[in-house]
């Protein structure tokens, strides 16, 4: 096999190898686990860096092993692959170094860095996998690598919150194995290709196909948080914060909202999705659960569960782009993968730091914390006003293709959805940051305030300024060929036919 070949294989194992190693390691072996999960990320973004050239020169890359008669495990490189690889791996390295600070003396730290590189892996995989039977095998295995990070800490309401979150993801990954069985009866398993490969079976398998694709969207509309489907997504909060950030920015929503992209394009296709009537359904689902979840949002005075329900709002945005079936839909809705987990992952990283240096988890507590925590407030606002949609934050960008997309099909009433969506995300984040800035402090600063330090943990600031650098960066340079958007404008030019 060629060194092509082994370059999708080689970016899962980076992960997969230094986890399995962590496992046996004794809690006082700090510098070796350490060493082993930095090594598996500079590995990983140096073959990431290494396929991403190649892409860009149209060289492919494709690992092939035989798994099941007519359904082979296949990794390839494409450039949606490696989108969401990308992502992942730049969030692997900043949230590596965010949780060594946030669990410096905490219990159980070999477990917790051997399932996150597990669960690194399996996000990975769901990325490289190249046909339905290798996507299923990862999207299992994430539910796996993840439930074990979620009830960490082992208290009664993480169990709790472990056992719904199981039976919600089991219970969806129930659903896509069914559907990709269905599938497979119906065309075989197929390599993911542009424009899909259901669609000469339109016309002779028409009510099945319709059936499939609502149960594989149920399913990952699961992981996607998509209403109702979305109820595990805030009782999931209980998590530390380097799990939280996993869970919104890096791996399960989006690996959900991933596999949607790759059912509407690389399985059904534009034209199948047009001729048996799917698309519009599945916007409607989209943009009700973005309503939802800002109005829910609204609602919530713990601030991690505000950020919880964000999330339910802001990923449908993805699923809204791929619905809309047209080309500048389509890049919107792949930057925002891009955009959304770069603000949402600093909005958690800057939650976290509130909690565990201040013990701030109430809105009501936020009170003047920019003048005790500066840096993690600036961190803070670029990710809210990104959220919603304040140029020239990354979050503007992705809403500004996707409105450009809405009335380039015809649907010009999306841009009503876009705009409530922005009053929404502005009615729950504005007030936040007036807390922060320019609310009288608490009391919390008497026997909370460190003389002689930064004003929190390195390992915890560092990270933060870094991704909200990063989601200014992305919209500020958003004309770039090698930004964000323009490799999303690569893969709808390259690999979707619409």
């Amino acid at each position: 096999m060629s060194l092509s070949g082994l370059l999708p294989l080689g970016i899962v194992l980076s992960s997969l190898v230094p986890g399995l190693i962590i496992f046996a390691l004794r809690e006082d072996q700090q510098r070796l686990r350490i060493t082993l999960n930095l090594c598996g990320v500079v590995v990983k973004l140096a073959l990431v860096a290494a396929m991403i050239v190649g892409v860009a020169r149209g060289m492919e890359f494709r690992f092939s092993v035989a798994l099941l008669p007519g359904a082979p495990l296949v990794l390839q490189g494409d450039a949606l692959s490696l989108l969401f690889v990308a992502l992942s791996s730049v969030l692997w390295l900043a949230t590596t170094i965010y949780a060594i600070g946030y669990l410096e003396k905490s219990p159980l730290r070999s477990r917790f860095f051997g399932y996150f590189s597990l669960c690194v892996s399996a996000t990975v995989g769901i990325a490289l996998a190249g046909n339905l039977v290798s996507f299923l095998l990862f999207y299992e295995l994430l539910t796996l690598a993840t439930f074990p990070l979620v009830v960490h800490r082992g208290t009664r309401e993480s169990i709790a919150a472990g056992r719904v979150y199981l039976a919600y993801t089991v219970a969806g990954g129930t659903l896509v194995m069914f559907g990709v069985a269905m599938l497979h009866a119906l065309a075989g398993t197929a390599d993911f290709q542009p424009g899909g490969y259901v669609g000469e079976l339109t016309a002779r398998h028409g009510a099945a196909l319709q059936l499939a694709f609502v149960v594989m969207v149920a399913g990952l509309g699961v992981k996607a948080a998509l209403i109702p489907m979305h109820g595990w997504l805030p009782q999931a909060m209980v998590a530390p914060a380097p799990v939280s950030a996993l869970l919104h920015a890096v791996a399960v929503v989006k690996a959900g909202a991933f596999g949607i992209f790759r059912l509407v394009y690389d399985v059904y296709g534009a034209v199948a999705m047009a001729e048996l009537n799917l698309a519009q359904p599945l916007l409607w689902l989209a943009v009700a659960t973005t309503l939802y979840g800002s109005l829910r949002a609204l609602q919530q005075q713990d601030l991690k569960r505000r950020l919880a329900y964000s999330t339910i709002s802001q990923v449908s945005y993805i699923v809204l782009g791929a619905a809309l079936l047209g080309p500048l839909a389509a890049v919107g809705g792949l930057v925002h993968l891009i955009h959304q987990g770069l603000m949402k992952v600093t909005l958690f990283y800057c939650a976290g730091n509130f909690a565990e240096t201040l013990g701030i988890h109430q809105i009501r507590q936020m009170n003047g914390v920019g003048r005790r925590m500066p840096w993690t407030m600036a961190a803070f606002s670029i990710g809210a006003l990104g959220m919603i949609g304040i140029p020239p934050i990354a979050g503007f960008v992705s809403k500004w293709y996707l409105g450009l997309g809405a009335l380039e099909v015809g649907q010009e009433w999306v841009l009503l959805v876009l705009f409530g969506s922005a009053l929404l995300n502005a009615a729950y984040f504005l007030p936040l940051l007036w807390r922060g800035w320019f609310a009288a402090p608490g009391d919390w600063h008497c026997d909370r305030w460190h003389q002689g330090r930064l004003e929190t943990q390195w390992m915890l600031l560092a990270p933060a300024l870094f991704t909200a650098l990063l989601s200014l960066l992305v919209g500020l340079l958003a004309g770039s060929a090698i930004s964000p958007l323009g490799w999303s404008q690569l893969i709808v030019e390259r690999e979707f036919e619409i």
